[in-house]
């Protein structure tokens, strides 16, 4: 099998979405529900209302909800989520799966693909990944999808256990599954991505990981901290930066949420962190009018406090499971091309093996992730990685 299509770009936070009480009122779908373990299957409906090319090629369409684990304490969280399996007759050992990883569609428990009949801009991207023959899991991640929780936007470790689990509950709705995956993803989904691939070995050592795919990944995420002090932050890290300290409240009673808003991120708070309507559209009008000061830590032991935060969440963190793809653009503005290229370094240092593309010319939601496809298909078909870790690294002095 092969997949050919484009990646598309960052989630759009168009259209209208049912509540999370309403969601589920498709017909139950039968699967092998119950337990307590990451991974299991609580829930899993039929999507009447998803995009019609899509479940054309779909033997499965299903929201589900499932059990996975906060990168933050612990804890056990129920995650909701979308599982599309081809039609047609699997191979000998199953359908290979695909954990697609979300890019950054908000922070609300609305802002969730799965609530949105086009998936909020990924379907065209699923519907060929299900034709070419895999079975695809979109995890909407913590806290978006289903009220109850908070979503840890930007907790790589969070994102990470999120897509492995939904893997797992796919195994578990759609019987002709294989063990064999790969992970792939666009900004915070390439985060997502990444942050499986670190975690799979251990984490999920039941299942067969392949590689992953990212694009535009927000890999060394402490740069929001040094470039929110030192007042260089772009229109677009200011709005990420808003995001990022509202989900560290969120997560702590001791952040401090008014020692990074002040001015009008604090007038238009609600505003600022809205997906859905015609808060959305004001929020993007908005963007432009905040400034380096109403987003500045209002000292510099509010930077240090931010920046420990952001440093605990950021990847890489230990060695990679199996090969990684890193696409990235030269131009973008809202994750630095020197943060990647910093985490690219250490994470080849880890000895990871990583194939390498900087797009100069490119930005965040513009690069061309067409890549990720053949490369995928390759590491399902065993084919060797490529590795251009040892040009990034220094020579090594011989000892006398």
């Amino acid at each position: 099998m092969s997949i050919v299509l484009i990646a598309s770009g960052c989630g759009s936070r168009t259209g209208t979405a049912p509540s999370t009480e309403t969601a589920e009122s498709g017909a139950a779908l039968p699967g092998s529900f119950g337990g307590q373990d990451p991974g299991s299957l609580l829930s899993a409906n039929t999507m009447p209302t998803v995009d019609r090319r899509l479940s054309a090629v779909s033997s499965v369409a299903a929201r589900i909800t499932y059990l996975s684990t906060s990168g933050v304490d612990g804890s056990r969280q129920r995650i909701s989520g979308t599982v599309f399996a081809p039609a047609g007759t699997p191979p000998p050992d199953g359908w290979p799966v695909i954990g697609y990883g979300h890019a950054t569609t908000g922070i609300q428990p609305e802002c969730a693909p799965s609530l949105d009949p086009m998936l909020l801009g990924l379907s065209t991207t699923v519907t060929g990944l299900v034709k070419a023959g895999f079975v695809v899991a979109v995890s909407d991640y913590q806290g978006l999808g289903l009220d109850g929780s908070y979503h840890p936007y930007l907790d790589a470790t969070t994102e990470g256990y999120n897509l492995i689990d939904s893997v797992r509950a796919a195994r578990k709705l759609v019987a002709t599954t294989s063990k064999r995956w790969a992970a792939f993803g666009g900004s915070q989904g390439g985060q997502a991505a990444w942050a499986a691939n670190e975690l799979a070995g251990q984490y999920a050592p039941e299942l067969e990981l392949v590689g992953s795919a990212s694009y535009s990944p927000p890999l060394a995420i402490d740069g929001f901290a040094d470039a929110a002090a030192s007042g260089t932050l772009t229109s677009e890290q200011r709005l990420a930066l808003l995001q990022i300290v509202a989900a560290l409240a969120d997560e702590s009673t001791d952040f401090n949420l008014d020692d990074y808003r002040r001015g009008l991120a604090a007038e238009k708070w609600n505003v600022l962190l809205a997906c859905k309507g015609p808060d959305a559209a004001e929020r993007d009008q908005l963007g432009d009018r905040l400034t380096a000061d109403d987003v500045a830590p209002a000292s510099p032991q509010a930077a240090d406090a931010l920046r420990r935060r952001l440093l605990a969440e950021s990847l890489p963190r230990q060695p990679a499971t199996a090969p990684l793809l890193i696409v990235y653009g030269g131009q973008d503005q809202l994750v630095s091309p020197t943060w990647t290229s910093r985490a690219l370094d250490a994470a080849c240092r880890m000895g990871d093996v990583i194939q390498i593309e900087l797009q100069p010319d490119k930005g965040h939601a513009d690069v061309d992730g067409s890549t990720a496809f053949p490369w995928i298909n390759d590491r399902f078909a065993g084919e060797p990685a490529r590795n251009d870790c040892p040009a990034l690294l220094p020579p090594v002095e011989p000892s006398e």
